[in-house]
């Protein structure tokens, strides 16, 4: 028994007076008691039949297969309990409830595998817990969770599994009042024999995250936008051949998403929401019939048209961005017609007017509005030239630079982590782009498969920085950025249901709970919510 068996011997000693004889039918056959100890070797019985009084109990090959809760009620008293070479593999919730006294606990060289998360509870006296030279690959989180009396763990002789559902083990090792033997590893390969204690939990990736359908908007759409009005979230819907802005907002009731308000739209291919204090603005890019723009005074009236926008420019848009300029909101509009232009639109009293034409492109125009260096940029994109990047600079938008072996870029978005702003580009042919901006020019980083995409979108969801890139001709695919390498690394892919045809993807937060739009231009429009996943639970 080594060290355990002559702590039993120790404390079966201790107020001993003689040789003591236990009442008839007190002590099983195949144990031999003294007045405060038992020692039961080869027999199948648990201490029912034990005096009350017992102090220590030592169970060395006795057959029993389990234990079960409430095993030891019979002897409350006892201040150490020893299992050694038995044939049990598995330890109940609550398997020591009433043992409040116990200080010793000895579980070794058996055939464990599992112990229950709650199978210690109650042994708030505890001071020495050994299961050395057991089956465990694992143990469950929490196990030692109200055994504050703790001094000596040991659990050296285990084949633990070195995985995620080791890291909480590694994370309590440091904060506990008390010596602990962890042994090494079996597994995985990578880690066998090196010992617990060498491991670094910052090392372990064991936080997940997955995207599961949620809901279906039956109509197509060309895009999605997040908004917030009046501390609630919406989000507005681009639904060409509905012939509409659909503003869908959460229903408390029916836990689903539904429709709030539509403004007619027919054949538009961008619904941009704009919120000032209690007024809704709405632009509303046709392709067909002149844009417009959309308002609504206050939270109790409907939206209703209030102007058009700059009929003469605006024939054929692609694109709309809001941004912020000298404190005032303007629209930009990505017009792809020959005869008309992109036009920066700027806030003048009521409504918005033409600023400034930029430059002209006429195949699939896309703008990106972003800040680099602490003043506002515009990117403009198309599938006939490369992307030109233009800075605020007097009160109008200048030619900064442009973005070098980038051709047929169909779309562009961008988005900033760690002080850096990182831009992609989508690509319908070849490879989709990922560049960083270096001061002075946006350089590459990684390049993504991407034939037949048409958005390539980063999205930060809680505090993964995502990216989907959706495809025409396969499954959307999900990227997480890698903190530690700086790269994109895939995910998932989204489905089923299949998205067909998607154009934008836009998240939004409700009720505690986050959910992902994919607007598609063949196939409706899916909501998917975000979960987090512990593979260390």
């Amino acid at each position: 028994m080594g060290g355990a068996g002559i702590l039993l011997l120790l404390l079966a000693g201790v107020g001993v007076g003689g040789a003591w004889r236990p009442p008839k039918g007190k002590c099983p056959l195949s144990c031999s008691c003294t007045k405060d100890s038992a020692l039961c070797e080869g027999s199948p019985d648990l201490p029912e039949s034990f005096s009350p009084t017992l102090l220590s109990l030592s169970l060395v090959r006795t057959g029993v297969t389990q234990l079960k809760a409430g095993s030891f009620l019979r002897v409350p008293s006892l201040h150490l309990l020893l299992f050694t070479s038995n044939s049990f593999s598995v330890i109940e919730d609550d398997a020591f409830a009433g043992l409040s006294h116990l200080q010793y606990l000895f579980i070794e060289d058996n055939e464990i595998g599992s112990i229950s998360k709650n199978a210690l509870r109650g042994l708030h006296s505890l001071t020495r817990l050994s299961l050395a030279n057991n089956h465990l690959e694992t143990l469950p989180r929490f196990l030692f969770r109200g055994l504050e009396t703790l001094t000596h763990v040991d659990l050296r002789g285990n084949p633990f599994q070195c995985d995620c559902r080791v890291l909480w083990l590694l994370q309590w090792i440091p904060t506990v009042n008390a010596s602990v033997g962890t042994g090494a590893c079996a597994g995985p390969a990578a880690l066998a024999h090196m010992q617990l204690h060498h491991l670094d939990p910052k090392t372990f990736k064991c936080r997940a995250i997955e995207l599961s359908w949620f809901q279906t908007v039956g109509e197509s759409a060309l895009g999605v936008e997040a908004f917030s009005y009046q501390g609630e979230p919406h989000v507005v819907l681009a639904q060409p051949f509905a012939g509409r802005c659909l503003i869908l907002t959460w229903d408390y009731s029916l836990q689903r998403f539904r429709q709030e308000e539509e403004l007619s739209a027919p054949s538009v291919v961008s619904c941009k929401p704009l919120v000032l204090g209690p007024r809704l603005f709405v632009l509303a890019a046709r392709l067909w019939g002149g844009s417009q723009l959309w308002a609504r005074p206050g939270p109790d009236l409907r939206l209703a048209p209030l102007q058009a926008l700059a009929p003469r420019r605006l024939l054929r848009p692609n694109d709309a961005e809001l941004l912020w300029l000298d404190g005032q909101p303007c629209f930009v509009v990505a017009d792809a017609s020959k005869a008309g232009s992109t036009t920066l639109l700027c806030r003048d009293g009521p409504g918005f007017y033409p600023r400034q034409s930029l430059h002209a492109w006429h195949r699939d125009t896309d703008a990106e509005a972003l800040e680099l260096d602490g003043r506002p940029h515009l990117l403009l994109a198309s599938a006939s030239q490369r992307p030109v990047l233009f800075h605020w600079f007097g009160g109008r938008f200048e030619r900064r630079t442009d973005i070098p072996e980038a051709e047929d870029v169909y779309a562009t978005r961008h988005f900033q982590a760690s002080g850096d702003v990182f831009l992609y580009l989508t690509r319908y042919i070849g490879d989709s782009m990922v560049m960083r901006w270096d001061g002075s020019m946006f350089r590459l980083l990684q390049q993504l498969p991407s034939r037949g995409a048409h958005v390539f979108q980063p999205l930060l969801i809680a505090r993964d920085q995502l990216a989907i890139l959706g495809s025409d001709f396969a499954f959307s695919q999900v990227f997480r950025l890698e903190p530690d390498r700086g790269l994109l690394e895939p995910l998932q892919e989204l489905g089923p249901p299949a998205l067909v045809a998607p154009r934008a993807f836009a998240h939004i937060t409700m009720a505690g709970r986050r959910f992902l739009f994919a607007a598609c231009f063949k196939g409706p429009t899916q909501i998917y919510q975000h979960h987090e996943l512990d593979l260390s639970a």
